[in-house]
């Protein structure tokens, strides 16, 4: 390659990450994951467009792979353990009980209805099964879910993984000799040896960040994310399951008292967000549209198999022993998003020499795109039909603000929203837990400094400044005087999420 050859590259890759962080705003605008605006650029970049010849699945499969392990690194480091504590054994079902009975339902229709043999049809149910660590994440920031309902979503989206890649790695094998026995004990050896190795590594991270003083702040971040990559690699070479270790191990280093947080969330999230568009336009610019047209019907009609009988079937039967409201397994059916996971999926036994495999990239591709532009608009209209969005809900707010790391010290909002029993309570009536504090008030667009005797009306945007350990107390105080006023604790309501 010459000198001028890697300009040109630098200049397209430059362009095209340009375009797609451009495409994010209109994306969050309407609720869409951003992945389908990157796998346009990419399939607008490819064969069938800007003529870019880009077919070698065995390297999309392994950077696939590693930006896969980079998504889920940046999850595990977003994620507050209090919020996924209580749902972490419906999650775990769902990742294992769940990938296994819808794989086997939309295999069956798959076999049923389009007539494909059992091994594809087994390999689709398999890839299709996971639902998308990136898609999720992106897509139910931005809607005000209760705790449990988007910690369980979160928690599914990081766990599902290792199941699913188990099974399509087994059904890759040809010619397919399936042994029931043989598959349980690797499919617990890779969950059990990928958790240890993943809280290993957290742990161990965690305690020398918190006791090495690095010479300087940015190196903080790196380390931290570096701790995630090991345990994702130390998991795979000891054939286990890397997924899982990478996003317990980010888990554990986020919430054990770092220090520079701020700054390492804010790292991790670009990360995230690069090997996001660098996944998704790769995957675009493998798949070639014209060969699209032939499987239109087929990926349509798995997609309503997965969706409308194998999603709801597999959350019923494993959130069956658990007290979760209808409500809330109803939005978890239709909140189940697909996205890049299927597609590197789809891959692997393309390059294992599944014949005709080809056909499950193209029927995965198109299910995720039709699918996603169903479900992803859809679930804030659908969370608040159901009920779904407190109207006590507040909001985190991302400050680059040294101040607030060093004084280990949050920033949320809050908006009081009709007919939230705030209204009228001063603020000095509403006892928010010391040091908790509201700031600021914005009312009908004017912004002032709230005094003890300031009375909160309805349309109210609140600024409260509290700490890391007293924020759930304040959540839950708000929460309390919103249902049942400011005399709540008398009433027995004490803010708990429902």
């Amino acid at each position: 390659m010459t000198l001028e050859q890697l300009y040109l590259m630098l200049l397209a890759g430059g362009l095209v990450l340009l375009a797609s962080i451009v495409a994010t705003r209109a994306a969050s605008r309407v609720g869409l994951p951003s992945l389908l605006l990157f796998l346009g650029v990419g399939v607008i970049v490819g064969e069938d467009g800007l003529g870019l010849q880009f077919d070698n699945y065995l390297l999309a499969d392994h950077l696939g792979t590693v930006a896969l392990a980079i998504i889920l690194v940046e999850g595990g480091l977003t994620t507050r353990f209090s919020d996924v504590r209580k749902v972490l054994a419906p999650a775990g079902t769902l990742a294992t009980v769940g990938v296994g009975v819808s794989m086997a339902v939309t295999a069956a229709g798959a076999h049923l209805l389009l007539g494909i043999d059992w091994q594809l049809a087994l390999l689709l149910g398999a890839v299709v099964s996971v639902t998308d660590a990136a898609a999720v994440f992106s897509v139910l920031r931005v809607v005000p879910l209760p705790r449990r309902v988007a910690g369980l979503l979160e928690a599914e989206s990081g766990f599902n993984d290792a199941p699913a890649v188990i099974l399509v790695l087994m059904f890759s094998v040809t010619p397919l000799e399936l042994s029931a026995g043989h598959a349980l004990i690797d499919i617990v050896y890779e969950l059990v040896a990928g958790a240890a190795i993943g809280l290993g590594c957290g742990f161990l991270g965690s305690i020398a960040l918190r006791h090495i003083a690095l010479p300087a702040s940015g190196l903080y971040p790196l380390a931290t994310f570096g701790f995630g990559m090991v345990a994702f690699a130390a998991a795979g070479s000891a054939h286990a399951s890397g997924f899982l270790a990478a996003y317990l191990a980010a888990v554990v280093l986020a919430n054990t008292g770092l220090p520079h947080r701020a700054a390492t969330r804010s790292f991790a999230e670009g990360l995230g967000w690069l090997a996001q568009i660098g996944l998704f336009v790769l995957l675009g610019l493998l798949v070639d549209p014209s060969d699209l047209g032939a499987e239109l019907a087929a990926g349509i009609v798995i997609g309503l198999v997965l969706l409308l009988i194998a999603r709801p079937v597999s959350v019923f039967v494993s959130l069956i022993w658990f007290r979760i409201p209808w409500r809330e397994q109803v939005f978890i059916s239709w909140a189940g998003l697909r996205g890049a996971v299927p597609i590197v999926l789809a891959t692997f036994p393309i390059v294992g020499g599944v014949p005709d495999s080809i056909r499950i990239l193209n029927i995965v591709f198109i299910l995720v795109v039709v699918y996603t532009l169903v479900q992803g608009p859809s679930l804030h209209f659908l969370a608040h039909r159901l009920g779904l969005i407190p109207k006590e809900a507040t909001r985190e707010l991302q400050v680059e603000a040294a101040p607030l790391d060093v004084l280990d010290a949050e920033l949320l909002t809050m908006t009081v929203q009709d007919p939230s029993r705030l209204h009228n309570v001063t603020v000095l009536e509403l006892r928010l837990p010391d040091p908790s504090v509201i700031t600021l008030i914005i009312r009908d667009g004017h912004t002032f400094v709230p005094q003890p005797d300031t009375r909160i009306a309805i349309g109210d945007e609140l600024l409260i400044v509290t700490t890391t350990k007293t924020r759930a107390a304040a959540e839950r105080r708000l929460r309390a005087v919103s249902r049942r006023g400011k005399l709540a604790h008398w009433f027995g309501e004490f803010g708990e999420t429902e």
